[in-house]
């Protein structure tokens, strides 16, 4: 697991986005920026490939270039919040995506959809989860992954908060895929919900929830 270095700026962002009275806006603006740093990262774990080039002054430079087989795959809705700035940072990148939503009565995660690249086994592929409670959505799209053929060693979790209990159950049954997340939690409550927490993700980020019910 790569925890982002807890710096002044990185703090600050959490608070603003955890405050149950930030407003929408502030929540999306703040979050991208949290977003965007996760993400920076875990694109430096991925295999570059050496590139020469001539500078305007006629030298060479030695360099790095982007592995030409990377994807995205965002567990519907929350890890949808990644896409754009994926996206502006990868342009032309493929995004599949996979819905698991929990049974209210089992509380186990069921998958109702996916839809992924045909090569997808080919690629490295970043899996956007925002929220690593328990673990159990994670570990179920990490499943569908492996179906298609993704090595656990070509996927980086990009998640944004973390339980301890999560963490420990995915990391047992992944140790292969980096996590790449920006806090670990204290906990959680009796209702699985992370603590000191941040609400739901995905209600708050898309705004179909008031931020003061979050």
């Amino acid at each position: 697991m790569l925890l982002l270095p807890q710096t002044s700026l990185l703090r600050a962002l959490h608070t603003a986005v955890r405050d149950r009275n930030a407003s929408g806006r502030d929540f999306e603006i703040y979050s991208r920026r949290i977003i965007r740093l996760l993400l920076e990262t875990g694109l430096d774990l991925l295999p570059f490939e050496k590139r020469e080039v001539t500078t305007p002054v006629g030298e060479t430079y030695h360099g790095l270039e982007f592995p030409r087989r990377v994807c995205g795959v965002s567990v519907v809705r929350a890890g949808e919040s990644m896409e754009t700035e994926l996206r502006e940072m990868v342009p032309g990148i493929r995004i599949g995506k996979i819905l698991i939503q929990r049974d209210k009565r089992t509380k186990q995660p069921e998958l109702f959809y996916k839809h992924l690249p045909g090569d997808i086994h080919t690629d490295h592929v970043l899996l956007m989860e925002p929220m690593l409670a328990t673990g159990g959505s994670a570990l179920a799209a990490l499943d569908v992954l492996r179906e298609a053929g993704v090595p656990d060693e070509n996927v980086v979790l990009i998640n944004f908060l973390a339980s301890p209990t999560g963490l420990e159950r995915f990391s047992r049954a992944a140790p292969d895929v980096k996590v790449v997340t920006s806090a670990v939690e204290d906990g959680m409550n009796e209702n699985a919900f992370m603590v000191p927490g941040i609400g739901d993700f995905g209600d708050r980020f898309f705004g179909t929830v008031p931020a003061a019910a979050s």
